[in-house]
């Protein structure tokens, strides 16, 4: 049975017996009706005050005082209010945004007794504050007018650090138009030679046929599946669409002179790039794809939009350096600053190649935007590095981040250690030769590296062989294949005795990288070749026969071709060309080969970003004239984007104040 008094309205309440409203006068005591008299009447006078009172700002005495005091604390009030720093980093040092180190203020509550103490106070906090935010980040630069047109999410102020997840300013960039710094134009470099010209127009057929069909079956996805005609996404990239081979290819587009290719590039990374994506993505990768090709886009066009987008990605890198060594985790999530390690990395470690192949690049983006952090980060990883004890001279491929101590003693000039040691020899041709260390540790290196490494097979074939726990390997992997200009590059750069030598085996090594093409059915090169058992640059096992559509060997064609001459390097170009026209093209594109000793190899199905960035750029540059990218003026990074030396027309570097 319901009681009766639940039948009343929630309201009211019983009072001797009888209902009455819930808020009866009769709830309110004397002292409760003056408050709320009293309150009414400071709200009357602050409304009478704002309305019809003189304006406070123009009158002296006290009430001057207590206004400027608040306008100094709404001046302060954002750079006072620093975001968190992002998940993931390094609990032992206070951040504000990635890679900042400040101080963080403490504003009492309670006011001093005295107004202009406290104005004193708040200026000498904000001044040290701005202090030490200026002190890595300097003020970003903004873009340039009429070249762009910007529409700005709300900022919070010109000096505060770049991206952190809890201060994103990031512009929308609408249109830019071509090349507003100055007019710089590549030449044509079209060879006099009429057969290098044909043969050059094969490869850059070979672009075109690759590119439409991701246009038409993948585009904004990371990659194309060419049998499949669908979008294709590798694990470095994440779970999200980010558009990798439409970035990756750009510059190998403005080269080749595929204008209209590259326009439509240039508006989709204008309108749909976006660095907010909540994945892990590889710190490598990114750096090597999507930075090194925004950097080459900037110097290449002077287009704002290139410089713009490669900060924004810079910032959104930095948090991955936040360790206790200042040694970068390997993954990172662009949108959280989250990062870590591959759990299968020799217990934590952070990985060479991937850590010392991150300087031209940030050092390079540094000198564009004006802002110091960027080459700051990559010199401490020098450092680290520099300071360390090498066993035999030489580097392994694991380092602790929080240690700073290597893991274990693992060597290789393939995969794991490669581009750490092309990094130090390019760092240093970048600079204009100005980066003394980075040529005196390259030397030191490849001179352990010579005398620990190198070796020749019976049959006089030159390789380079890993080292485990000092026990040799006597095998090479394809991405080694590089070496032959790496060596060649150094060599031609200092004129002497030993430099003779290393040209000597700058060409040994890419004799043995093409003799494990010739000595495959498909005449194109194994993952991995051993010299061992009577065996010499074969593959002997079965996980090492694919083909994935790899630059390396084409790399040091093209080096040792602009270096000496030799014709032998071009015919040994264009075997490659007809070999991937003949096993790996197919009508929708280009694939890798799971067996390159099978002619009717099955295919796996993916044609790589890098495919355009390296494999096609190196093949089309071998068959161009000098001048075009010339190594006089140019550096390639490790994914073959085009970054300008120091001093030279297209470096387009911020003048320093």
């Amino acid at each position: 049975m319901t009681n009766a008094t639940n039948l009343l309205p929630s309201y009211q309440r019983f009072v001797n017996g009888v209902p009455v409203p819930l808020f009866s006068r009769r709830s309110f005591r004397p002292k409760e009706k003056y408050l709320i008299v009293l309150v009414f009447l400071t709200f009357s006078a602050l409304c009478f005050g704002t309305f019809f009172l003189p304006d406070f700002r123009n009158t002296g005495g006290a009430y001057n005082s207590v206004y400027q005091v608040y306008q100094k604390i709404q001046k302060a009030g954002p750079d006072l209010l620093l975001p968190a720093p992002p998940h993931g980093y390094s609990g032992s040092k206070d951040s504000h945004g990635p890679g900042g180190n400040v101080n963080i203020i403490h504003i009492g509550l309670e006011r001093p007794n005295n107004a202009e103490d406290e104005d004193i106070h708040i200026i000498e906090d904000k001044q040290k504050l701005q202090a030490k935010i200026d002190e890595e980040y300097q003020q970003q630069k903004t873009l340039e007018k009429p070249d762009t047109a910007v529409e700005s999410r709300p900022r919070v102020s010109s000096s505060v650090a770049p991206w952190s997840p809890d201060n994103r300013h990031e512009e929308i960039i609408k249109t830019v138009p071509p090349a507003p710094v100055e007019s710089l134009t590549l030449p044509d470099g079209e060879d006099k030679d009429p057969v290098a010209r044909e043969r050059r127009d094969k490869v850059k057929e070979m672009m075109l046929h690759g590119w439409k069909h991701y246009v038409r079956y993948a585009w904004g996805q990371n990659e194309l599946r060419p049998l499949s005609m669908k979008g294709h996404t590798a694990s470095i990239f994440g779970t999200s669409a980010m558009g990798a081979t439409i970035v990756d290819a750009l510059d190998t587009l403005y080269i080749m002179g595929l204008k209209e290719e590259f326009n439509e590039s240039k508006a989709w990374i204008a309108k749909k790039l976006d660095f907010d994506i909540n994945s892990e993505v590889s710190l490598f990768e990114t750096n090597i794809r999507f930075l090194g090709s925004l950097l080459s886009c900037y110097a290449l066009t002077g287009d704002v939009l290139f410089k713009e987008k490669a900060r924004q990605l810079g910032e959104r890198m930095l948090p991955a350096f936040e360790t206790d060594t200042g040694i970068p985790h390997s993954l990172i999530n662009l949108q959280t600053g989250a990062s870590r390690n591959y759990a299968w990395a020799s217990s934590g470690c952070s990985i060479l190649s991937e850590i010392g192949t991150l300087h031209l690049e940030f050092a390079y983006l540094s000198d564009i935007t004006g802002n110091p952090v960027f080459r700051s980060k990559v010199e401490n990883v020098r450092k680290v590095l520099k300071s360390l004890e090498k066993p035999k001279g030489l580097y392994p491929n694991y380092i602790n981040p929080r240690t700073g101590k290597w893991g274990q003693h693992h060597m290789s000039l393939g995969g794991l250690g490669d581009s750490f040691y092309e990094y130090l020899l390019k760092a240093w041709i970048q600079s204009g030769k100005e980066d003394i260390e980075a040529r005196e540790m390259y030397d030191e290196a490849i001179a352990a590296v010579v005398k620990n490494m190198v070796r020749k097979s019976p049959s006089g074939l030159v390789y380079l062989m890993d080292l485990k726990f000092g026990r040799p390997e006597h095998k090479m992997g394809h991405l080694a294949c590089f070496a032959g200009g790496m060596f060649s590059l150094g060599a031609k750069t200092k004129e002497n005795q030993v430099a003779n030598k290393y040209m000597e085996i700058a060409a040994g090594l890419t004799n043995t990288c093409h003799e494990s093409y010739n000595k495959t059915q498909t005449k194109l090169g194994p993952e991995v070749f051993h010299f061992i058992e009577g065996n010499e640059a074969r593959s002997l096992r079965s996980g090492e026969k694919y083909y994935i559509l790899r630059p390396e060997t084409f790399e040091s064609y093209f080096v040792m071709w602009r270096l000496t001459k030799d014709p032998k390097y071009r015919e040994w170009g264009w075997e490659a060309v007809q070999a991937l026209e003949k096993h790996c093209r197919v009508p929708a594109g280009f694939t890798g080969l799971t067996n390159v000793y099978q002619l009717d190899s099955p295919k796996d199905d993916v044609q790589q970003s890098y495919f355009f960035a390296e494999t096609l750029k190196y093949l089309y540059l071998l068959f161009s004239d000098d001048n075009l990218i010339s190594l006089d003026d140019w550096v390639f990074n490790s994914e073959a984007h085009v970054l300008p030396i120091k001093g030279k027309p297209f470096y387009r570097a911020e003048p320093k104040s």
